[in-house]
């Protein structure tokens, strides 16, 4: 007896819906290290406790936690509804206040159990939101990373200060991000100028600036940097640094969270509205949040429990487990006992986290060239404080900045104010000095189409007397 082909074909679509694996839909700015542990973790624990197998797909936007926001942003206002992806991991704590007060972040309350094991606050900064639209999954230590080798043989010393990177005799020895690409490099400029004061920031930010050799994309680049003795110092989130205390060894390589100028923060994750796959969504958080996600972050690679492939070399948000796996941890410091006198102000952090990145692309990155040619200028001649008040001068208050950044979606206002901002810094910094080479160059650029021409018209002139 023949099955009739219809029966068949509803068998084998039941058949195949049945096999086939839920899906779990990402942005993240975390390295593939992190992606591959959890990655592999939830899905274990997935299969585990539902039976079902379940595909993570990671979508890449070509980089870091900035760009992760604006493709966010540009996405959602195309699509208010939802925009097809499921959850936002990682990027530190600014970006999920300011998803949250856009109303762009769904809400999901963890297990009562968990919840409670889990403290509000650490350092007076949120943990999790009280609506329950964002938890942060790990914690980061912003610092300095630096090359013992490299400043034992050039006689330079151990960074105690975010101002210390400032020091004239560093010149071109500093790395930097590109705090527009890099989240945790935006927050250790953010952690400067709350910790020191507007004015007094921007001077640190400033003077680092123009010391700093070149701004990489990502915030990984500068410890890798370090490593290698390219550079002696570098802005860095304490993960990044640790791993090459790790490869390299702590005999070459230290790490410095400067007191009371730094904090421990959140690093954050949240369901987006419109999350397609809502249910596995709320799975994937609980798991983060739990002792299994939580092992990931803080164990010694190979430790049952912890990661497999990638030792993570993080904080876990429960205190309890710092006890419970002190001889496992591959981090000693417990950043619940770690007290500084810096209160991180989360809300104003949040609000300007746009402007204050193009302030910074403006004023430092985009006129590097000038601004190390107007330091070289100012140490050359002998620093004083009057000159440096004037390198670090800014277009906009304190104030005024925050009323920018309420109104910085507004394409117009924000290229206009650049475009003054542009002109502020090149009459600031002045012209750089220029090469008698490159004066050259351009005289020859410029009189080589000229005498062309001439000698074309005159070409033609004589073939038409002819």
């Amino acid at each position: 007896m023949q099955i009739p082909t219809l029966c068949v074909l509803v068998m084998f679509t039941v058949l195949t819906k049945a096999n086939a694996a839920e899906r779990l839909v990402l942005m993240s700015p975390h390295p593939d290290g992190i992606q591959t542990e959890f990655e592999a973790g939830f899905r274990k624990h997935y299969k585990k406790e539902t039976g079902k197998e379940v595909n993570l797909e990671w979508l890449d936007v070509g980089g870091g936690t900035g760009t992760i926001l604006r493709y966010i942003g540009s996405e959602f206002r195309r699509s208010s509804e939802g925009i097809g992806i499921d959850l936002f991991f990682g990027g530190g704590l600014d970006p999920y206040t300011e998803l949250a007060d856009k109303g762009l972040l769904s809400s999901h309350r963890l297990p009562e159990a968990l919840l409670k094991r889990l403290p509000a606050r650490i350092g007076g900064v949120p943990l999790y939101d009280p609506q329950f639209r964002w938890y942060g999954s790990t914690l980061a230590g912003f610092g300095i990373v630096y090359n013992k080798r490299v400043l034992e043989l050039l006689g330079l010393p151990v960074p105690n200060t975010w101002a210390d990177l400032g020091n004239p005799d560093l010149f071109s020895w500093v790395g930097s991000g590109d705090p527009r690409s890099s989240g945790s490099v935006h927050m250790a400029y953010e952690l400067i100028l709350q910790a020191y004061g507007w004015e007094k920031g921007w001077e640190v930010i400033t003077t680092l600036g123009a010391n700093v050799r070149n701004f990489a994309a990502g915030g990984s680049q500068a410890p890798k940097d370090v490593a290698v003795g390219e550079v002696a110092y570098g802005l860095s989130i304490d993960f990044y640094a640790w791993a090459q205390i790790e490869k390299v060894g702590a005999e070459f390589i230290g790490f410095s969270m400067p007191d009371n100028l730094t904090i421990v923060n959140p690093d954050g994750m949240a369901i987006l509205k419109g999350a397609p796959n809502l249910e596995i969504a709320h799975r994937f958080v609980e798991f983060v949040m739990s002792d299994a996600g939580q092992k990931l972050w803080f164990l010694k690679k190979g430790v049952p429990g912890g990661p497999v492939t990638d030792q993570l070399n993080r904080f876990t948000v429960l205190p309890d487990l710092y006890e419970r796996h002190a001889s496992d941890a591959a981090v000693t410091l417990n950043p619940f006992l770690w007290t500084s006198d810096l209160v991180y102000d989360a809300e104003k952090g949040s609000a300007r986290w746009s402007v204050l990145n193009d302030l910074i692309g403006v004023l430092v990155i985009d006129s590097h060239e000038q601004l190390q040619s107007a330091w070289k200028r100012v140490f050359e001649n002998g620093v004083t404080s009057a000159q440096i008040s004037h390198l670090s001068s800014m277009p906009v208050s304190e104030k005024e900045c925050l009323q920018l950044a309420a109104r910085w979606r507004d394409a117009e206002l924000r290229s206009r104010t650049i475009a003054a901002w542009t002109d502020f810094a090149r009459r600031k910094y002045g012209e750089r000095t220029r090469s008698g080479f490159s004066q050259v160059v351009d005289w020859i650029t410029v009189c080589f189409p000229m005498a062309m021409g001439c000698a074309m018209v005159l070409y033609l002139w004589r073939a038409k007397g002819r």
